[in-house]
Formats: structure tokens, sequence, C-alpha cells
């Protein structure tokens, strides 16, 4: 490293979007680093690193995702291997930040998990953090190192862009999104409207009305994550019955556990938009879910990392 330069860097993975890994490091000009990340017969994760990185800008692409746990030990474990082996700088590179769900205390003796997760990865001796769409914006304050906050907003509205849908209105299916329902709307120079809803418990939504004009219109949801697809699905069946034209919804992360492929399937979406963050097994391949890649985009941001160059003009 000279001048606060590194000379070098390279991108490492596990085993929770080996696909997504390779393809931003063959956008960064690179294949991805030699390493193995496999389990003993007990279970246990195990580690080697089959080239230098000392001195080296290391790059670790991992989704916290499923099966989460072992997700986020491979890339804990990942990081000790790296610092260990005198790494340069040790780049966290988590398209999908898993237990970012607990991020408040709710209710009495409640965890706060995303803040457990951000100090792991600190004592782990990550060097910076790059994550796209956190559940929570104030999650970046959990951490006492670097975070890099990207948003997958610019690929979705570029997308609705070129299908050119008059009469868009954008909807946040909850209130919890209004935020990011209002910067598509802005984007996009359209009107929102919102799914006044009641959750009687975990994972289950009951719509309740509908604010805004979505009469004759064509209406996209959008959302950070979809998980069992019961809000996106609940709120898209309510804005066919109340008149709308057509119904779309948006993610960045698709986790899609439980029922949710049946309800997409069955519900009145014609098409599911998602960020490739999360990974997209077979079975969950149906017509109405359109993935997208944030490949260039991660390997915009870590080419400016690597060069201490501005990570806000990408945003401009």
């Amino acid at each position: 490293m000279r001048n606060g330069v590194f000379s070098d860097f390279k991108v490492f993975t596990g085993n929770a979007n080996p696909d997504l890994a390779e393809e931003i490091a063959s956008i960064m000009g690179k294949t991805l680093g030699k390493s193995t990340v496999s389990k003993f017969s007990d279970g246990e994760i195990s580690v080697s690193l089959w080239e230098t990185v000392r001195g080296i800008d290391t790059y670790i692409v991992q989704p916290t995702c499923e099966p989460i746990n072992d997700s986020l030990m491979e890339l804990l474990i990942m990081i000790d291997a790296m610092k260990r082996a005198s790494a340069g700088r040790i780049n966290a590179v988590i398209p999908y930040y898993g237990y970012a769900r607990q991020d408040r205390k709710a209710k009495a003796r409640d965890p706060v998990t995303a803040k457990l997760v951000a100090d792991l990865l600190s004592a782990a001796g990550a060097d910076r953090v790059v994550a796209m769409d956190l559940h929570a914006a104030q999650i970046q304050g959990y951490f006492d190192i670097p975070v890099d906050h990207l948003s997958g907003l610019p690929i979705l509205v570029k997308y609705f862009r070129a299908k050119r849908l008059a009469d868009l209105v954008v909807v946040s299916p909850d209130h919890g999104s209004v935020t990011r329902a209002r910067n598509m709307a802005y984007v996009l120079d359209t009107p929102i409207a919102i799914v006044d809803k009641r959750r009687p418990k975990a994972n289950v939504s009951e719509v309740m009305n509908i604010i805004g004009d979505i009469k004759g219109k064509n209406a996209v949801l959008i959302d950070d994550m979809i998980d069992t697809a019961g809000t996106m699905t609940n709120a898209a069946n309510a804005l066919a019955e109340m008149g709308a034209k057509s119904v779309y919804a948006c993610a960045t992360h698709g986790i899609l556990s439980g029922p949710a492929i049946e309800r997409i399937e069955n519900s009145a979406l014609r098409e599911m938009i998602l960020l490739n963050t999360v990974p997209l097994s077979k079975e969950k391949h149906i017509k109405k879910i359109k993935m997208l890649s944030v490949a260039p985009l991660f390997a915009e941001a870590m080419m400016r990392i690597f060069s201490n160059d501005s990570i806000s003009r990408l945003f401009d």
C-alpha cells in the first residue's frame, strides 16, 4: 500500500451467492480468489485460503441469506482467516444483511440482532461493510467501522421507465415503506398511494384501506424485502379489487420463504421484479418473477472504494 492506496485487490466468496460474486469479479476484471468453504462432519464450517492476501485490499461477497446461520458464520470465519493472513483491508460485501428485522426493542426483553451482527463483524476483523437496502437505515449507526449503503432503487426505476407504463402510481404496501415509495415516485414523477393494514401476528397481514387514487391506474408496489409475500399479495389483491388496471411489485431482496411462491402465483400480480442479492432456487423461478442484477452497481462501488473515490456520486 502506497500513500493510502492499495496496489491490488482480490474478490472472494462463500457459498451464499457465488454466482453474484463471480459476476461482480468478472466486471471488475478479476477471477474469484481461490478459497474453500466446507464443513466438518459435525457441521462446523472450515475455511481455507489458497492464495496470499498479505497487504491486499480484499472483498468478501457474502449475503447472509438462507441458510442464514451458515452464511453468517462463513462470512465471519473468512474475515478471521484474512485478518490472520495479514490482509491489507477486509471489506465485507453483504448484498443482503440478515437479522436486520430486529433493529430495536419493540417490547420488553427483545434482542437487537441487527446490532449483534454488526458487533460480530467488527470483532471478526472487518474494516468496512458494503450493503444494499438495509431493513432500517439506522443500522449503519450500529457499526464503528465505515458502512457504504447502496440502494437498489436506481435499478428498479430504470426497469419501470423502460416499460413506459401510462397512468403509473407507486404504492407502499404498508406504512413502513412510505419513504421508499415516495423516493421512487419522486424519480418517476408519479403520485403515491398507501395500503393501510394491521398485522395480527408475525408474517400475517390484513389489508384495511387504500389511501390515494389507484382506480384505472397501473400500480407498482415497492418494499425492501419479500419474505412470505403475504403483505405484497394481500396489497396486490386489494388494489385489483379496488380498480387498479394492473399491479406490479418490486423489491430488493427476494427471500421468498414458506408459501411465498404459491401466494405470488395465485395473486393479482402481473409481475414481480426482484434484485439478485439473494439467489433464487430453480423451484422458485416462475413466470411472474423477473430478476435484475446488482453486480454492475456493486462492482462500481467496490472499484470506487479501492481507488478511494466517492460512492455518493453513484446516486447523483
